[in-house]
């Protein structure tokens, strides 16, 4: 049996806010204030660690809902959690938190790696946010490309790693494109997220191990490949089709 080649496949499917985005940094620096006004001794990890496992449960008990709603709720939680009170200034807070996903800044490596890699892919996105927070960041990566394909939890009506996002999104890969599923290669940093529900389908996957990462790596999945930034990817996509 012969090894997988990148050049194999036809599209990729991205994750984005984790993956081309760094979301950690946009999240911690919105709940650093309210873990100071506690006085708890959360850590930045004992922070994301926390987030996760509250978003998780919210977006599952609230699948149609957008996300910065979602994030509002999560934020509202995560307060509780810290046994602050609840008041409209925490309200307002979380409001505020919730439409922050347009200043999550990309990773330095981002826009020019998904340059190089829409020379050989369709580029999908598959995204638990919502039409409106995506256009932000869209606006932000797309210099010297453009995404062929972005479908959104609002699209879909239920959140990542429900299945039905990743049928959604073959159904569509197929329909505008002609493309397979064997012809996909899901592209992103969570394990929870995106590749476990990629092994479920039996999709092929590549890891973006990204250093210091925290959120979304505690679940068991396989993945084909494991790179440490998307530049690597494209990286070795280059040289596999040069060689």
């Amino acid at each position: 049996m012969t090894d997988p080649k990148l050049l194999q496949f036809k599209a990729l499917c991205f994750d984005v806010y984790g993956t081309l985005v760094d979301w950690e940094t946009g999240i911690y620096q919105n709940i650093e204030p309210l873990i100071t006004l506690s006085g708890k001794p959360w850590t930045k990890t004992d922070a994301l660690v926390a987030f996760h496992e509250v978003e998780k449960d919210i977006e599952a008990q609230y699948p149609a809902e957008l996300y910065p709603e979602i994030l509002a709720k999560t934020f509202y939680a995560l307060a509780k959690r810290l046994d602050l009170p609840e008041n409209d200034e925490l309200k307002a807070a979380s409001i505020t938190f919730g439409n922050s996903i347009g200043d999550w800044p990309p990773f330095p490596d981002t826009i020019a790696a998904l340059a190089q890699l829409s020379k050989h892919y369709r580029l999908v996105v598959l995204s638990n946010v919502d039409r409106k927070s995506f256009s932000f960041t869209k606006e932000a990566l797309q210099h010297g490309f453009k995404f062929d394909l972005v479908l959104t939890a609002e699209d879909i009506g239920s959140y990542k790693p429900n299945l039905a996002n990743f049928e959604y999104m073959l159904k569509n890969v197929k329909e505008e494109f002609g493309i397979d599923k064997h012809e996909v290669l899901v592209t992103a940093i969570s394990l929870f997220h995106d590749h476990a529900p990629a092994n479920a389908l039996g999709m092929a996957s590549s890891w973006i191990v990204r250093e210091g990462s925290v959120l979304t790596m505690n679940a068991k999945a396989n993945y084909v490949w494991a790179f440490g930034t998307l530049g690597e990817m494209a990286a070795a996509v280059e040289q596999e089709a040069n060689s």
